[in-house]
């Protein structure tokens, strides 16, 4: 995977603060449990997406909330570190960053996270900064600033960039974002109303006119459907240690990709990054200790 040009990419959703966690297991009920190891990293499925698309050369923005409080300076200084640049919505808001703590299993790679969202703190459009879109070439929406999220899809769609949306989980107001999608990358989490399966799920989309929709689902392949045929892809086989942010990170390499491949191509390659990260610790590591891409 050749980067043959540097692109500029704009990542619009949540940023947190991640305190992330390697225990042999989850504690019980007033049990406390000693970590082998802990990292602390910005988090937030457009947050570690931006980070991604930053180390494969690109350079990414990500745009969300938040503030002023003296917290933010840790994940200011994480997505310096990455070479991710913050445009805040709300940069004169005095409460703390949303914070999430994550245990990981040693054993399995799997991870409990308790996390607040970006439900109760709801940027408008009017908050967009100037210029966002300026030199940009894709845009990911995650849903998480949903008024804002849907203003830029506008905006993009009016100046041909491509959107992709990362459909984690359903958020109420999604419908009015989806339709500008290029292209939507679904977990199997991911159930609009009145969906219960995959199928279900791709016809809600392609009904939209979207013309790309995949669902990823784990260590079981990718499933695709375009307007002109459907399929799958086998993701590879690896020995996870921790799965926390692949999904994200796979957002973030499929918006690499998707600028020099073909859709299946894109996720394919998106796919091997992300297994790449599911074997270290922490959504930073796996690019401290690799050098394939």
């Amino acid at each position: 995977m050749l980067q043959t040009q540097a692109h500029r990419g704009l990542f619009v959703g949540l940023v947190t603060l991640d305190l992330i966690y390697l225990v042999d297991r989850p504690p019980t009920d007033n049990e406390k449990i000693v970590a082998s190891d802990y990292t602390v990293a910005a988090g937030g499925p457009a947050t570690n997406a931006a980070v991604a698309f930053s180390y494969l050369g690109n350079q990414a923005i990500v745009l969300g909330m938040l503030g002023a409080h003296p917290m933010i300076q840790l994940i200011l200084a994480d997505l310096q570190q990455c070479g991710v640049t913050l445009a805040d919505l709300a940069p004169d808001r005095p409460d703390s960053p949303p914070v999430s703590s994550i245990m990981v299993t040693k054993q399995t790679g799997e991870r409990a996270v308790v996390s607040l969202n970006a439900a109760k703190t709801q940027a408008i459009a009017d908050s967009i900064p100037a210029h966002s879109l300026q030199d940009v070439a894709v845009v990911l929406i995650d849903g998480h600033q949903m008024a804002v999220g849907r203003a830029i899809a506008v905006q993009a769609r009016s100046q041909n960039i491509l959107i992709v949306v990362d459909g984690g989980s359903w958020k109420p107001g999604f419908e009015t974002v989806l339709p500008f999608a290029d292209y939507v990358i679904c977990s199997a989490n991911f159930q609009p109303p009145n969906c219960q399966s995959a199928d279900d799920v791709a016809a809600y989309l392609l009904q939209l006119g979207i013309p790309h929709v995949a669902i990823t689902q784990g260590q079981q392949p990718i499933l695709y459907w375009t307007a002109a045929q459907a399929g799958h892809i086998d993701v590879p086989v690896v020995n996870a240690i921790d799965t926390l942010g692949a999904g994200d990170i796979f957002h973030g390499a499929f918006c690499h990709a998707i600028l020099q491949e073909d859709f299946r191509e894109a996720l394919a390659i998106a796919a091997r990054v992300a297994a790449q990260s599911c074997q270290h610790f922490g959504t930073r590591r796996w690019m401290e200790e690799n050098d394939e891409f």
